[in-house]
This record gives C-alpha cells, structure tokens and sequence, in this order.
C-alpha cells in the first residue's frame, strides 16, 4: 500500500502552501498561531483572498464556480492551511447553505445567495439549537408558517454560532 502523494498531489500542497506564505496577512496569522480573537474583518479578510483565488468555496465543483477539488486536495488544503496558521473558513456559507442552494434551490436564489457566498462578501450564521433538542435537528419544534406574502417564525433558540457577525 503507498501512503505517499502522487507527484501530481505534491506539486498541489506546493502550490498551496506557496500561495499561502505569499498571501497570508501577518498579523492574522499571528492572532491564530497565538490563539488570539478573531475579528469578523480578520475572517473576510482572508476568506476574500482565498475567494480572489478561486479557493473559499473550495468543497464547490466548478461548475458552481469552486475549485473542482477532489477529497486529497481538500484534505492537502486543510492540513497546510492549519501548519500555515490560517483562520477557519466559516463553515456556515460555503460548506452548510451553498450546497443546498446550489443542489435544490431556485434560480432566483442560486443568483442571489451564491455569488457573495463564493466572494465571501456575506456572512451567513446558523441558529439550529433549541432548549428542548440542542443540536438534534429532528425535533426542532421551530415553524416557518405561510402568510401569502411572507413567513411568520416561531419558536426559540438559545444560540445562533456568529450571529453577531452574520449578515
């Protein structure tokens, strides 16, 4: 069995780990490296030089404007991504809501949510937890009802993960 790269793979783990060094602002860096707080303008900051690379959506396949990546590639990005002291890329946009959007939405929707997750211009959040389920989504008691012209929400939540980052 060979656990090594392929060339292939390698030449891509220098590429990244070179854009990387070029591109990584030194004072986000050093807020990871010394675990330090993370301001909401630190995260889009670098998720928009990643955008301006093609790398912020970087589960996407290109036919949704991502990368096209296959799971060694996303696992070579994330691994030196982390060795290279990058922020995490807010999971909320491009790995929860663009997917479904771009799998099962309108193309009303599709144009209006997916080019500013992919830009990483806005900031999506997530507000899943309840007090009686915490994460278990199969027994959200939440409801969106219909009004015609709009929904009315009910029910609680007792966290929203960056709600006062989100747009």
């Amino acid at each position: 069995m060979e656990l090594a790269f392929s060339p292939a793979e390698q030449a891509f783990a220098d590429e990244v780990r070179a854009f990387i060094t070029e591109n990584l602002p030194r004072d986000i860096s050093e807020r990871v490296e010394h675990d330090l707080h993370m301001q909401r303008d630190d995260f889009m900051r670098w998720q928009q030089i990643l955008a301006r690379k093609g790398w912020h959506a970087y589960t996407w396949p290109v036919s949704q404007g991502g990368p096209g990546w296959n799971a060694t590639q996303r696992f070579i990005f994330e691994v030196i991504s982390g060795e290279l002291n990058c922020p995490t890329i807010q999971p909320f946009g491009p790995r929860m809501v663009g997917p479904v959007i771009y799998n099962f939405g309108t193309e009303a929707q599709k144009e209006q949510h997916l080019p500013g997750i992919r830009d990483s211009t806005v900031w999506w959040c997530q507000g899943y937890s309840e007090p009686q389920s915490g994460s278990d989504l199969a027994s959200l008691a939440t409801r969106a009802e219909d009004h015609g012209d709009h929904y009315l929400v009910n029910g609680q939540k007792i966290w929203t993960s960056y709600a006062h980052y989100a747009d």
